[in-house]
C-alpha cells in the first residue's frame, strides 16, 4: 500500500510574518498609535464582562452550578457578555466578519468542531455560536477575568497532569452532548494546538466520542497580511496582536458547512470519526488532511507506533556544536566519552554544565540551549545525544547505532529488552519520548526476543518501519550532511581517521 510522504506536505507548526520595508515604516506608524488605544479598549471591555460573569452565578449553590443556567439568568446575562465579547474583537481590529451558512441547533448538532486553529484571535467564533460551552485547562480558572469568563460559559476543565481529571473530562463531554440539547451546544478545536493553517493536523478524538452528530466550522481570514497566528515556532502571541492590531481592519469569515451525522462504523470509532471529518474539512479549505500531532513538546508525525519528530533536536543540536567552532572529529569525540560515562549502572543525567564539560563549549547559553531541544529541565539525558545525533549525522552504521544502543538500554546485559527499555532506546535514536511502543514490542517478542538482531530486522525489513530508516535515519542523506559538515571545517570528507574515531562507539567496550 502506498503511503504519504512527510515530504508531501506544509511544515504547519512554523509561522513568520513577513513585511516589505514599507509594510514595516507602515506598521510601526499606525501600531504606534493603534496598538495602546485598541488593547486599551479590548481591556476596558474584558473589565466590563467580569462583574456580569460573576452576578450570573450569585446565589446559586454548587450542586446548581453544576446544572445549566436557564431562566432569567441566562437572557440576561448571556445577550450581554456576547455584546460585550463582541466588542473586544471589534476594539482590536475585527469590524466586519462574514457569516456563511446555517448555525444548527444544539439538538440538531450538540458539537461545532471548529479548525484550523490558529490563535487566541480564534476565540471570536464565540461570539456567533451564542458563546458555546468550551473545554479548556484547569490552571486557566486562577487567571484574572478568564477564570471569572469561565466560570460563566460553565467550560468543561481538564488538568494535563492528571489522569483521573481527563476521565472526568470525557465523561462530563459525554454527558452534555448527549443531553438532547439541555445543554448548551459545545465547541471545540479538534486540532488541539494551533497552526498556520496550511494544512489541517490530525483531528483529536475528544469532539467524536460520544458519537453524536457534529456541525464543522471553518474560520477564515482572508487577509494580505496573515497576522492573527502564532505557532509553535516562528511569530510569538504579543507579536501576532502587535500586526494585528496595528492594521487599519482585519477581515474574518465563519463559516458553517452542513452537520455531520456519523455512520454506526464511526459512532464505533471514534477515531476514523474524526478522520473523516478532518478529510471533509481539509477539502472544504483546499488544504492536506496530515497525521501530524503535537506531542508534548514536540510537532511529530506518527510512523507505526513511533513518533518522529518534524524537526530533530539532534539536527538543530549539530548545529549548534558547528556555529560553536566544534569539528566533526570534536564531536565524535565527545560522544565517545559521553557514551563511556553511560554504561550500566552510571549516571546518565547531566546539568547544564556537566554537558558543557562533555561537549568542551566555551559558551554556557550553547549548553543551555542543547539542553532545552530535550528537556524541559536544566539537565538532559546523555543517551539522547549519544544516539540520536549519530543517527541524523551519519557518524556510524545502522548496526553499529544500534549495537551502541543495546549497550546504554540493557540494564541487564543479556542482549535483550524489556518494553520500558525498547521505549527508552527508540525514544534516543530519534531525540524524542515514545509513548506508543507495545506494540513493537509485540512484534518483536512474537518473534522470539527483543534482541539487537530481531530489531535490525524489524526497521529494515517491515514496511512501516523502513520509513524510520529511510527518511528519518537515511544513510544516504546522512553521508551527504556529514560530507558537508566535515567540509565546512576545511576537511575532506573522505577522512577515514574521523570515521574510525565514531566507530569506536560501537567497537571499543567488543574487543
Amino acid at each position: 500500500m502506498e503511503r504519504r510522504k512527510t515530504q508531501e506536505y506544509p511544515h504547519p507548526f512554523v509561522h513568520e510574518v513577513k513585511l516589505t520595508t514599507a509594510q514595516r515604516i507602515r506598521g510601526q506608524v499606525f501600531g504606534a498609535v493603534l496598538f495602546p488605544i485598541r488593547v486599551t479598549l479590548a481591556a476596558l471591555c474584558f473589565l466590563l464582562m467580569w462583574p456580569f460573569a460573576r452576578l450570573r452565578l450569585v446565589g446559586l449553590s454548587s450542586e446548581e452550578r453544576q446544572k445549566p443556567i436557564q431562566g432569567w439568568r441566562y437572557w440576561l446575562f448571556n445577550h450581554v457578555v456576547q455584546f460585550l465579547s463582541r466588542a473586544v474583537f471589534f476594539a482590536v481590529g475585527f469590524l466586519w466578519i462574514r457569516v456563511k451558512g446555517r448555525r444548527a441547533g444544539g439538538a440538531e448538532a450538540p458539537v461545532l468542531a471548529v479548525a484550523p486553529h490558529s490563535g487566541f484571535l480564534d476565540m471570536v467564533v464565540l461570539c456567533f455560536t451564542n458563546l458555546a460551552t468550551v473545554v479548556s485547562r484547569s490552571e486557566n480558572t486562577s487567571l484574572p477575568v478568564i477564570g471569572a469568563l469561565l466560570e460563566f460559559n460553565q467550560a468543561v476543565l481538564v488538568s494535563r497532569k492528571d489522569p483521573e481529571s481527563r476521565k472526568k473530562c470525557v465523561s462530563q463531554i459525554t454527558e452534555r452532548v448527549t443531553s438532547k440539547g439541555h445543554w448548551p451546544q459545545m465547541l471545540m478545536f479538534p486540532e488541539g494546538t494551533t497552526t498556520n493553517g496550511r494544512a489541517l493536523i490530525k483531528f483529536k478524538p475528544g469532539a467524536f466520542l460520544a458519537g453524536v452528530p457534529v456541525q464543522p466550522v471553518l474560520l477564515h481570514y482572508p487577509n494580505k497580511l496573515d497576522t492573527v497566528r502564532w505557532t509553535w515556532k516562528g511569530t510569538t502571541w504579543l507579536q501576532s496582536l502587535w500586526h494585528t492590531t496595528s492594521q487599519l481592519y482585519t477581515s474574518m469569515t465563519v463559516e458553517f458547512l452542513p452537520v455531520y451525522t456519523p455512520s454506526q462504523e464511526e459512532k464505533d470509532d471514534p477515531n476514523l470519526y474524526a478522520d473523516n471529518v478532518q478529510k471533509l474539512m481539509a477539502k472544504a479549505l483546499g488544504v492536506p488532511a496530515t497525521d501530524y500531532v503535537m506531542e508534548g513538546r514536540f510537532p511529530v508525525k506518527h510512523v507505526g507506533e513511533l513518533s518522529l519528530p518534524l524537526e530533530s533536536p539532534a539536527t538543530d543540536t549539530l548545529k549548534l556544536l558547528h556555529n560553536a567552532g566544534l569539528s566533526r572529529a570534536d564531536v565524535c569525540a565527545a560522544l565517545d566519552r559521553m557514551t563511556d560515562s553511560c554504561q550500566p549502572g552510571q549516571e546518565k543525567m547531566a546539568s547544564v554544565d556537566q554537558l558543557q564539560q562533555w561537549l568542551a563549549l566555551s559558551d554556557r547559553k550553547t549548553a543551555e540551549k542543547i539542553c532545552s531541544l530535550f528537556s524541559k529541565d536544566d539537565s538532559v539525558d546523555l543517551r539522547l545525544l549519544c544516539l540520536s545525533l549519530p543517527a541524523v549525522s551519519g557518524l556510524c552504521s545502522l548496526e553499529d547505532l544500534l549495537a551502541t544502543a543495546f549497550r546504554l538500554y540493557d540494564g541487564d546485559e543479556d542482549g535483550v529488552l524489556t518494553a520500558v527499555e525498547l521505549a527508552g532506546l527508540m525514544g534516543a535514536l530519534v531525540g524524542i519520548p515514545q509513548y506508543r511502543t507495545a506494540g513493537i514490542y509485540s512484534k518483536l517478542t512474537s518473534r522470539g526476543q527483543a534482541s539487537k538482531e530481531e530489531l535490525m530486522s524489524l526497521l529494515t525489513n517491515d514496511p512501516t518501519y523502513q520509513e524510520l530508516v529511510t527518511e528519518y535515519l537515511q544513510p544516504g542523506e546522512a553521508e551527504r550532511e556529514a560530507s558537508a559538515y566535515h567540509k565546512a571545517n576545511g576537511k575532506d570528507s573522505n577522512h577515514n581517521g574521523t570515521m574510525q574515531n565514531s566507530n569506536m562507539m560501537s567497537n571499543k567496550k567488543a574487543d
